[in-house]
Formats: structure tokens, C-alpha cells, sequence
């Protein structure tokens, strides 16, 4: 499948999974859920070049798996998952960080940890989610430094979910419509980070 295909079919498969619990279940409604940021990985190792486009690829398929774990298995193996595609995307933002970004902004993630931690008022699971939440802030304070604008947009939308989730064990619990935020903000971020580093390429547009 040609680029523009591969991206436009993760693009459709992933728009498309927020109505999919109406139309499929069980192994079906994991595999569709995993094939948007999964084709968007095929498309990244296929589309973009040299380092970039395999530690996008890598980053995205690490998400893709973490997607369809989080309902197959378990929230944290699935959160496993997410903070190592987090911790890879970093290496990738910083790799290809703006001229004369400080990396001691990368400190930012602290006090967003202690905010997500905070969400769910559940001291048990607060050490959990505030070393995600490290990585998770990590990731877009990385994509801020780096040189890719649209990413670090994607970035702050996937936090924005991640806390959307950590609120809705919390004090959004009886918001329904909080939890319909969560998938479309989340798939939005990872569309146009994989957009974003593909289109930063040297060579031109992956697209």
C-alpha cells in the first residue's frame, strides 16, 4: 500500500473506532481499536526515512499495542506499554531538538505527575499514575523543545486524554461526556505527531 493510502486507512480506521463498539465486539473491536496508530506505525516505517521513521514507527507501534492491551489485558500492562513508547518519543523530540531549547524544561513533568496523580483521589494508585504521568510529560515537554510544532500540538492533546481518563476515576466520573472526549483528543494527537515528524524530514513531505 502506497503512503498516502496507508495513512489515509489509518486515518479512516481510526476515526471510525469511536462508533465501532455499536458494530463489533470482542477480538474484532480489539483489533480495530489497535488499527489506527498501528497502521499509522506501518505507515511511519514505510513512509519516513532513516532514524526518524523508526523511532516514530516504534513509538507508534508501542501505543497500538498499549491500546489494545488496556482492554485485552489489563490497565497496567497496557500503561507499560504507553510509558515506553513515551520514553522513545522523547529520544526522538530531543534528538531533534530546536536550536538552544533547554532540556532542563523536561522538569515541567514533575508537577504535571503530581496533578494526574492527584485526579482519581486514590492514594493507592497514585505512585502508578504519577510515574506515567512522568513519562507522559516527558514526552510533550520533548515535543515542545523539539522542532516539529504540529507534534508537540499531538502531544499536549494526548496528555489532555490521559488526564481526561485519570479525571474520569475521579471527580469526572458521572460526566459521560468527558469519557467521549478521550478517544477522539487521543487519536488526533497521534495523527499529527506521525503527520508532523514525517512532514520535518529533510527530504520533503512523507505524504
Amino acid at each position: 500500500m502506497r503512503g498516502k493510502a496507508l495513512f489515509g486507512a489509518a486515518v479512516a480506521a481510526g476515526a471510525s473506532y469511536a462508533g465501532a463498539s455499536a458494530l463489533a465486539v470482542g477480538p474484532l473491536l480489539l483489533v480495530w481499536k489497535g488499527a489506527g496508530v498501528g497502521l499509522l506505525a506501518a505507515w511511519a516505517l514505510r513512509a519516513v526515512p532513516a532514524e526518524p521513521g523508526r523511532l516514530l514507527a516504534l513509538v507508534l507501534g508501542l501505543h497500538a499495542a498499549g491500546d489494545v492491551v488496556l482492554d485485552g489485558v489489563g490497565l497496567a500492562a497496557g500503561a507499560v506499554l504507553f510509558l515506553a513508547g513515551h520514553l522513545v518519543a522523547i529520544r526522538l523530540y530531543l534528538a531533534h531538538r530546536r536550536a538552544g531549547a533547554p532540556r532542563v524544561a523536561l522538569i515541567g513533568a514533575v508537577p504535571l505527575a503530581l496533578v494526574a496523580a492527584a485526579l482519581p483521589g486514590d492514594p493507592a494508585a497514585a505512585p502508578g499514575i504519577a510515574l506515567y504521568a512522568l513519562g507522559l510529560g516527558g514526552m510533550a515537554i520533548a515535543a515542545t523543545l523539539s522542532r516539529f510544532p504540529l507534534a508537540a500540538l499531538g502531544a499536549w492533546l494526548f496528555v489532555l486524554s490521559d488526564l481526561i481518563i485519570f479525571a474520569g476515576l475521579g471527580p469526572l466520573a458521572r460526566v459521560p461526556v468527558a469519557a467521549m472526549l478521550v478517544w477522539p483528543l487521543y487519536f488526533a494527537g497521534q495523527t499529527l505527531i506521525a503527520f508532523a515528524v514525517g512532514r520535518g524530514r529533510p527530504s520533503g513531505h512523507a505524504l
